[in-house]
């Protein structure tokens, strides 16, 4: 038996950061880049590195091109860590698992950390070839606790919901984390809309502007648990905004929407520090007339256009300027991969 299951990228597309502060986003998958994972009985457990984790270079030029492009760590943390979680998972409610071993390789074409959600998308793909080698049925809602639970308490992430629901649920997801529910529930509330609500979208990334997203939370993170008012209220306007989003797309108003976009990215800069770099790729998309904002927590940029001319004018300033671009394609059958 040969299971192969994906996890795909995602974009933030309103609402983020707000999901790690008990907050509202809106999210979607996209079926460009996606990792993959195939798993099959063997007899020893055996987790396979991928090129990306190979640590025999031509040269040192090699090496130093090697890491900017993938980072320190490859993703057999990922897969130690996702196997580990899927196993305790079992054990908590009770699920024996058969004493079969198995052999997991993994693929990713998902840009690393450019905030598309690259290693949940990994941890995400293995827990779903797990669920499916093992015969484990995990509720969507509850996937991405256990996906989070990877990554934060075994390997130390700071992070969110989002990435995790988004990339559960596939599509496009509205979430709401608000605390009481959470604390009474365990999970957010979720619904999926349809990605035809969507107006025209694009996004732009730099492979070398990646950067571990945790490292942008720390500060924030440590301020709003302080109380401090600016970062509070902020964080509430910015969640705010997934409902604005929301109203905005039913009713077709893409102009309206578009403003929510720029003024989502207004916000976080008012609380983060924005790195030149990545505040650049978002002035370059704004001077065309298309809306821009951060899919997560730089790196990579989401945003609308009006039309093909916009799009045309969009699509050569960014690609001028060194940008990979691309009119994303939703996956709504993300969580059947």
């Amino acid at each position: 038996m040969i299971v192969r299951k994906r996890g795909y990228a995602r974009v933030g597309f309103v609402g983020n950061p707000s999901d790690g502060y008990n907050g509202k986003t809106i999210a979607f998958t996209i079926g460009d880049y996606y990792a993959e994972v195939i798993l099959y009985e063997s007899p020893e457990l055996e987790l396979r590195p991928s090129p990306q984790d190979h640590a025999v270079f031509e040269s040192m030029d090699d090496l130093l091109e090697n890491v900017r492009r993938t980072g320190y760590y490859g993703g057999i943390r990922l897969l130690k860590a996702a196997t580990k979680s899927f196993a305790e998972y079992c054990t908590e409610v009770g699920i024996e698992l058969p004493a079969h071993n198995v052999t997991l390789r993994y693929s990713t074409s998902v840009p690393r950390q450019v905030g598309l959600g690259g290693s949940s998308a990994i941890i995400t793909a293995v827990m779903r070839a797990l669920m499916a080698f093992y015969g484990v049925k995990i509720p969507d809602h509850l996937l991405p606790n256990i996906v989070l639970g990877a990554e934060s308490r075994e390997l130390g992430l700071t992070a969110g919901l989002q990435d995790r629901v988004v990339q559960a649920f596939g599509g496009l997801v509205y979430m709401d984390f608000a605390r009481d529910h959470m604390d009474k529930h365990g999970h957010g509330r979720y619904e999926r809309l349809d990605p035809e609500l969507l107006p025209p979208l694009y996004v732009a990334y730099r492979r070398d502007l990646g950067k571990e997203s945790s490292t942008a939370h720390i500060k924030v993170r440590d301020l709003y648990e302080r109380g401090d008012e600016e970062v509070v209220q902020t964080m509430a306007e910015i969640a705010s905004l997934a409902d604005v989003a929301r109203e905005m797309m039913e009713g077709r108003h893409h102009d309206g929407l578009a403003e929510v976009i720029n003024r989502n990215f207004d916000l976080r800069a008012q609380i983060f520090p924005i790195r030149n770099e990545d505040m650049a790729m978002v002035r370059a998309a704004r001077a065309t007339g298309a809306s821009c904002k951060f899919c997560g927590s730089g790196g990579a940029v989401v945003g609308s256009f009006k039309d093909d001319e916009m799009l045309s004018r969009l699509r050569t300033a960014m690609q001028k300027a060194g940008y990979e671009f691309i009119v994303p394609q939703v996956a709504p059958n993300a969580s059947a991969g």
